[in-house]
C-alpha cells in the first residue's frame, strides 16, 4: 500500500475560462492551477491539449501560412525546367496538387506516424537532384518553349513537353520512396540512432536553415521596409506582447455570457503579422505607391504581380493520381532522388527531436522514429503518384513556428492538414494565397530560420562544450557544411568521374549542407576518442531510455484508438520495429485505487483533511 497526504479539495474551474486563459506564470503552473512539467510550463497548449475548435482552425491556418512559402516555392522553382515558366495556370494546378497531397501526408503522420505536431510538405532536398536530372541534354526544354510569343499553352505539343518531364520525376520519386519506407519500417533508422548523438543532430538541424540565408535575403530584399516591418511585428507580438491578455465575450454553460482572457498575441503572432503586412502591401498597390515597372525596386511587393494565377485558376479542382499520365523511370533520376531521400531523413530525425522539445513532449522512442520515417516514405510515394514533381518531408519552418507561438497541440496540425486538403480542392482560394508578396515571406523566413538554427544549437546542452574535442567536431562540421556546398556549386565541372549517375549523386550530396555537416559530425564524433559523458551520449541515452518507459511517452507516441494496446495486441506484432511496446503497467490485470478522506457531520470534505490512496 502506498500512502500520500494531499489536500482533498479539488476545485473544478470553468472549462471556458481554462481554454481561453491557458497561460502560464513564472512558476511553471497553469493559471487554472493545473501543474505542468518544466518542459511544457511555457506552452499555451501542450501536445495532448485540445484547444476550442475555432482556435484550432485559426491556428491551423497560421501553420498553413507559415508553410506557404515553401509549398509554393517548390513548384515555382521547378516550373522553368518543366517548360512551364509561361503557363501560370498549370503552375497553379501544381500548387493545388502539392497542397492536397501535403494535407493527406500531414494527417497520416499525425495519426499513424511520429504523432508529433509536424506539418508535411514539399521538400527542398529533392529539388537539387530534380533540377540536375532536368538539366541533362535529353530533358532540356526546347528553345521555343522559352519564348512567350511562341507558346500556346492549350496545344497538345506543349502539353506533352511538360508532362513527359513531370512523369519522369514521378517515376524517380516513387522508386526512391520505397527505399525510405524500407529504412523506416525495417527499423534500420532506429538502429542507427544509437550512434547518433547531439554532435550529429546539432549541425544537421543548424544547417537546415543556415544555407537558406540567401533565399530569405533575396525575398526580403525585394522591399526591405516591408520585410523589416514583418519581422518587427512578429517579434513585437511573440516576445513583447505575449503576456498581454485581451478580454473577449464568452458564452458558457456555467456562467452563460461573461468575459474571459485570451492571450491573442502569444497564440497568433505569425498570422497577425502576415495579415497586417499583406494588408499594407495591398494598400500600397491600390494607391500605386509601389512601382509598376517590373524592373523597378519594390515591384514584387505588389499584390497584383501574380494576378493572372488568381483569375485563371478554377474554383474547384480535385487532384487525382496519374493526372499527368503513366510515370516513367530512369536510373539517373532514381539515384539522384535517393540522395535527396538520405538528406531528407537526416533532417526529419532532427526535426522530430526539435519538435518534441518545443511542444513539451518526451524525446521520441525508436518505434515512433521508425514509423515516422516510414510514413514519410509513404508520403513521398503518394506525392509521386499524384504528380507534385516533388516528395514530402517534415517542415522545419513549422517547427520554428511552434517555438514562437508556444502552441504545441496535435489537433492544431490536424486542422492544418484539413486546411491543406481544402486549399487543394478550392483552386482559386489556394491561388489567392500564392499572391502573398515576396518581402512578407522573406521577413517571415528571417525569423523562422533563426529559431530553427537556435533549436539545433540547443542540443549542445547535453555536451561538454569545455572540451576541445567537442568544439572541434561542432565547429568543423558547421564550417564545412557551409564551405563545401558553396565550392561545389561554383565548380561542378571539377567533380566529373565519367559516370553520369555517379556524378549526379556526388554533386547532390556535396551541395546539401545538412548532409555534409551531419555526416562529418557523425564520423568525427564516433571516431575521435571521447567518453560517453563528454560526448553527451550518457544524458542523451538516458533521456531516450526514460522516453521508452514513461507513461507520457506512451500517451504521445502510441498508435491511436487503442491500436497495439486494446486492439491488434498479438505477440507477433511486437517484433515489428515500428510497433509500440506494451509497457509493464499495461501487461496483465488492472490496478484499483481506493481513496479514503475524512468528512464532517454533513458529509462534506473537511478543509484540513488528508486523503490516503491505496
Amino acid at each position: 500500500m502506498n500512502s500520500a497526504n494531499t489536500s482533498c479539495e479539488h476545485p473544478s474551474p470553468s472549462r471556458d475560462d481554462d481554454i481561453l486563459s491557458s497561460h502560464t506564470d513564472d512558476q511553471g503552473r497553469k493559471k487554472d492551477g493545473l501543474p505542468r512539467s518544466p518542459s511544457s510550463s511555457q506552452l499555451a497548449y501542450t501536445i495532448l491539449d485540445i484547444p476550442p475548435w475555432y482556435l484550432c482552425i485559426f491556428l491551423g491556418i497560421q501553420h498553413f501560412v507559415t508553410a506557404l512559402g515553401g509549398l509554393v516555392a517548390v513548384p515555382l522553382i521547378l516550373a522553368k525546367d518543366l517548360c512551364l515558366q509561361h503557363d501560370p495556370l498549370t503552375q497553379s494546378y501544381l500548387i493545388s496538387t502539392i497542397f492536397f497531397v501535403s494535407g493527406i501526408c500531414t494527417l497520416l503522420q499525425v495519426f499513424l506516424g511520429i504523432r508529433l505536431p509536424i506539418l508535411q510538405g514539399g521538400t527542398f532536398s529533392f529539388l537539387a537532384p530534380s533540377l540536375a536530372m532536368l538539366s541533362l541534354p535529353a530533358w532540356k526544354c526546347p528553345e521555343w518553349t522559352l519564348n512567350a510569343t511562341q507558346v500556346n499553352t492549350s496545344s497538345p505539343e506543349f502539353t506533352e513537353q511538360w508532362q513527359m518531364r513531370i512523369r519522369e520525376l514521378q517515376g524517380a520519386i516513387m522508386v526512391a520512396s520505397c527505399v525510405q519506407m524500407f529504412v523506416g519500417f525495417s527499423g534500420l533508422i532506429g538502429l542507427l540512432m544509437r550512434f547518433i548523438g547531439p554532435l550529429t543532430i546539432a549541425p544537421t538541424i543548424s544547417l537546415v536553415a543556415l544555407p537558406l540565408f540567401d533565399s530569405a535575403g533575396n525575398d526580403a530584399g525585394v522591399h526591405w521596409g516591408i520585410a523589416v516591418m514583418t519581422v518587427f511585428l512578429i517579434v513585437l507580438f511573440s516576445q513583447y506582447l505575449k503576456n498581454i491578455a485581451l478580454p473577449i465575450p464568452v458564452y458558457g454553460q456555467a456562467k452563460k455570457c461573461h468575459t474571459s482572457k485570451l492571450y491573442l498575441f502569444q497564440i497568433f503572432p505569425v498570422l497577425l503579422a502576415l495579415c497586417l503586412s499583406w494588408l499594407l502591401c495591398f494598400v500600397l498597390t491600390v494607391t500605386n505607391a509601389l512601382p509598376s515597372a517590373p524592373t523597378a525596386y519594390g515591384y514584387l511587393a505588389r499584390t497584383d504581380v501574380k494576378g493572372s494565377v488568381l483569375s485563371q485558376a478554377p474554383w474547384f479542382r480535385l487532384p487525382y493520381p496519374g493526372q499527368w499520365g503513366l510515370p516513367t523511370i530512369s536510373l539517373a533520376g532514381v539515384f539522384g532522388i535517393i540522395a535527396g531521400v538520405i538528406s531528407s531523413m537526416v533532417e526529419s530525425v532532427g526535426d522530430y527531436y526539435a519538435c518534441a522539445r518545443l511542444v513539451g513532449a518526451p524525446p521520441p522512442p525508436k518505434h515512433a522514429i521508425n514509423r515516422g520515417i516510414g510514413i514519410e516514405g509513404l508520403g513521398c510515394l503518394l506525392a509521386g503518384a499524384w504528380g507534385t514533381g516533388n516528395g514530402t518531408t517534415s517542415y522545419s519552418e513549422n517547427v520554428g513556428a511552434l517555438g514562437i507561438t508556444r502552441v504545441g497541440s496535435r489537433m492544431v496540425i490536424v486542422a492544418a492538414g484539413c486546411v491543406l486538403l481544402l486549399m487543394g480542392v478550392f483552386g482559386k482560394i489556394g491561388a489567392a494565397f500564392a499572391t502573398i508578396p515576396a518581402p512578407v515571406i522573406g521577413g517571415l523566413f528571417l525569423v523562422m530560420f533563426g529559431v530553427i538554427t537556435a533549436v539545433g544549437i540547443s542540443n549542445l546542452q547535453y555536451v561538454d562544450m569545455n572540451s576541445s574535442r567537442n568544439l572541434f567536431v561542432f565547429g568543423f562540421s558547421i564550417y564545412c557544411g557551409l564551405a563545401v556546398p558553396n565550392w561545389v556549386n561554383k565548380n561542378p565541372e571539377k567533380l566529373q568521374t565519367g559516370i553520369l549517375q555517379l556524378d549526379q549523386v556526388i554533386q547532390v550530396l556535396l551541395t546539401t549542407g545538412m548532409f555534409v555537416g551531419g555526416s562529418l559530425g557523425f564520423l568525427l564524433d564516433n571516431t575521435i576518442p571521447g567518453s560517453q559523458e563528454e560526448r553527451g551520449l550518457l544524458a542523451w541515452n538516458q533521456i531516450q531510455e526514460e522516453s521508452e518507459e514513461s507513461l507520457r511517452a506512451s500517451e504521445v507516441y502510441h498508435l491511436p484508438f487503442g491500436i497495439g494496446t486494446k486492439f491488434c495486441t498479438s505477440s507477433c506484432l511486437r517484433y515489428l520495429p515500428f510497433w509500440p511496446r506494451l509497457e509493464p503497467w499495461n501487461r496483465g490485470g488492472g490496478v484499483s485505487q481506493l481513496t479514503l478522506c475524512s468528512r464532517d457531520a454533513t458529509g462534506e470534505r473537511r478543509k484540513d483533511a488528508s486523503e490516503t490512496r491505496v
